[in-house]
């Protein structure tokens, strides 16, 4: 491992066969020692005191203690009792959210081909900590999005996406959903009664399909269907002028195989 004097030299060229490179041109002294350190913790699994930390690499003890407490405050160490330092839990955060990055980084390129297929937008919606998120789309100028967003959470009794992953939820995951979610009407064909819209979520159930005829925006209308997995339940979804529903709706099973191929590269990458 590349060494960094007590006056912040970077070591050079990390990852380069070639030998020490130019740094960039801004490198902040301190992240480059808080790196070095959290290396040094994850190469020895029992942990290491700050003295050994600090000989490790190569950092005065004074620097290396503030490190080490603003590091463990931030929880990307831990401090056992008898002094030594190991990796926190939010090294595993950064660790499970990279994956999850990378599964939706795969996941892209189906909802890409599905758009040019349909010629329909395309929208990739995850069951979240009790909340519906929409976390990726694909649109294009032949294909606009409706008024949606990646982040976007709400009107889940509205769309498509959210009333196929309402289906998929277990009783007790339904019925907290719906108890801190208002069925707020978007327009005149908006479901805002709680029985109907479990009637239509049996339909979803049995048909495998859900459709949002101009319930969230007029002249729009949504159709989608499951994503699941070993780690995951979400929805695949389109939209389009609702005049194509007819038309879409034959683009079903190609659908089905997509939603198939993003739940095995999120269930394989988490």
């Amino acid at each position: 491992m590349s060494r960094l004097s007590n006056e912040g030299r970077g070591g050079g060229g990390r990852g380069s066969p070639a030998g020490p490179v130019a740094p960039p041109g801004t490198v902040i002294g301190s992240v480059q020692r808080a790196l070095r350190l959290l290396e040094a913790v994850a190469a020895h699994d029992s942990g290491l005191p700050a003295k050994a930390l600090a000989r490790k690499v190569d950092l005065a003890l004074g620097t290396t203690y503030h490190l080490l407490r603003t590091l463990t405050f931030e929880g990307y160490l831990r401090r056992l009792p008898n002094g030594c330092y190991v990796l926190g839990e939010g090294v595993s955060r950064l660790l499970n959210e990279g994956s999850y990055q990378a599964a939706l980084s795969r996941a892209r390129p189906v909802l890409a081909a599905v758009r040019d297929q349909t010629r329909a937008a395309a929208y990739l919606s995850l069951y979240e900590d009790g909340e519906i998120v929409l976390k990726d789309l694909s649109d294009a100028p032949y294909a606009p999005r409706v008024d949606l967003w990646v982040g976007f959470r709400d009107a889940a009794h509205a769309t498509a996406l959210g009333k196929c992953v309402l289906a998929s939820l277990d009783p007790t995951g339904l019925e907290e959903y719906l108890a801190g979610h208002d069925l707020a009407e978007l327009t005149p064909h908006t479901i805002t009664d709680a029985g109907s819209l479990l009637t239509d979520l049996d339909r979803v159930r049995s048909s495998g399909v859900a459709l949002d005829e101009e319930e969230y925006a007029i002249g729009n209308a949504c159709i989608a269907v499951p994503v699941r997995g070993s780690s995951v339940t979400g929805a695949l979804g389109l939209s389009f002028p609702a005049r194509r529903l007819d038309e879409v709706r034959a683009a079903v099973p190609s659908l089905n195989a997509a939603a198939e191929r993003i739940a095995r590269a999120i269930s394989l990458t988490i």
